[in-house]
């Protein structure tokens, strides 16, 4: 497993009183993702990666039931709060849908 707290600054880069035990957990759910550069990423651009993170994060992990538009939305708060980044960690990018729905607790 990566150590999660090479993760850390750029979460508190979002987020200053980030959970370290939530990132954590994220880090422990992105598992093997983490492991190569590609897949340890999301792409803003890249509407089949923001498709599997409203499926896979969001309706599967996360268990929300809203409208994809409404989930589609909430990953477009997301991606515009890190548009000074081009390259947009998974770690973060899920930390920081997770505080957005309320989900943390999850990953403690």
């Amino acid at each position: 497993m990566a150590d999660f707290t090479e993760y850390l600054p750029d979460v508190h880069k979002y987020h200053a009183e980030a959970d370290d035990a939530a990132v954590k957990g994220i880090v422990r759910h992105c598992g093997i993702a983490l492991h190569k550069r590609d897949s340890s990423l999301v792409s803003a651009s890249d509407k089949s990666e923001l498709d599997r993170v409203r499926e896979g994060f969001l309706k599967k992990k996360l268990a929300l039931t809203a409208s994809d538009a409404e989930l589609d939305a909430s990953i477009a708060t997301v991606m515009e709060a890190m548009k000074g980044d081009r390259a947009k960690s998974r770690v973060t990018v899920y930390y920081l849908l997770a505080k957005h729905h309320g989900k943390l607790d999850l990953f403690r």
